[in-house]
């Protein structure tokens, strides 16, 4: 789930060289704050497993084809896919973070998968060779992008024709409560943060149809379909509040804007996310409504 609000952290981060247009991107996915996509990845795909699962299924990965994995993190994705893929069809993994990209790496190997690869790169720039991909999946790595149409442009150039992409995105942040809320019930503790442009990256910027139609076929893509997703996800299991606000603490809104303070109050932001937990735990878990788009299209 990259997030938005990655403006105000990256004024905490030390500068480093421009590596393409996608600079600050890559600095964000680089710093320590984002290493929970790494850490902690069983419990985050734990939480997205019925999405993931959703969007594979629309995708349709079939054997023998090549897929690009598009902000594939810490691998599970490309791991799901390479699966779906065999005997002959393989996937590369991209990644802005190189920790992220390390990990997964270390998944493929002692996996012992052999038609996975990852790779660090930035997907909006990379020279991939032309006519290489079937498929082009993501699950929330094109939220990302500063210049979209001129990603997926780039993107687009390294597929088949015929090939087709399929995205998970998530709807607006008022249909989201399992990222609103949570920030909500501690917004009081913390300093506010203040939200991108519409045209800007951000975990809510794929919301607007309109403006995923004029990506897609503006990167020269046709047959853009938007399938609305409603899962409810599963912050923890019964009576596990105190699992529940610590991945709260690292991951999402809360855990941007405790990266902008000196000085956090995390033992007050942690007491009141478990207080707010405890009132949403339930026979099934702890569980909040997300609202997403499955995007595809064609080449």
């Amino acid at each position: 789930m990259r997030s938005e609000g990655q403006g105000e952290q990256n004024k905490a981060m030390t500068k480093q060289p421009a590596e393409s247009a996608n600079a600050a991107q890559i600095e964000y996915w680089n710093h320590r704050i984002a290493h929970v996509w790494a850490d902690r990845h069983e419990q985050i795909d734990r939480l997205f497993a019925e999405i993931t699962e959703f969007a594979l299924g629309l995708a349709a990965p079939e054997p023998g084809e090549c897929v690009l994995d598009i902000g594939c993190g810490a691998g599970t994705t490309t791991l799901l896919l390479a699966a779906r893929v065999v005997p002959s069809g393989r996937v590369v993994g991209a990644d802005l973070s190189r920790h992220s990209a390390a990990r997964a790496r270390e998944r493929i190997t002692t996996g012992g998968v052999g038609n996975a690869e990852v790779i660090v790169a930035d997907v909006g720039s990379h020279r991939f060779a032309s006519d290489s991909f079937d498929l082009a999946f993501s699950r929330f790595g094109v939220m990302f992008f500063p210049d979209p149409i001129a990603s997926l442009r780039n993107v687009r150039a390294a597929m088949r024709q015929g090939g087709r992409l399929t995205f998970a995105v998530f709807r607006p942040r008022q249909e989201n409560p399992f990222a609103a809320l949570p920030y909500a019930a501690v917004a009081h503790l913390l300093p506010p943060l203040t939200p991108p442009g519409p045209e800007e990256p951000g975990q809510f910027s794929w919301a607007d149809p309109a403006r995923v139609q004029r990506i897609l076929q503006g990167a020269g893509f046709r047959d853009v379909s938007l399938t609305p997703h409603d899962p409810r996800l599963r912050m923890a299991e019964p009576g596990a509040a105190v699992q529940a606000a610590e991945l709260a603490l690292h991951l999402g809104p809360v855990s941007r804007a405790i990266a902008t303070m000196d000085a956090p109050p995390t033992e007050a932001l942690r007491s009141t996310l478990e207080a707010f937990f405890q009132q949403h735990d339930g026979p099934q878990g702890i569980v909040l409504p997300a609202a997403l788009w499955i995007v595809q299209a064609r080449v």
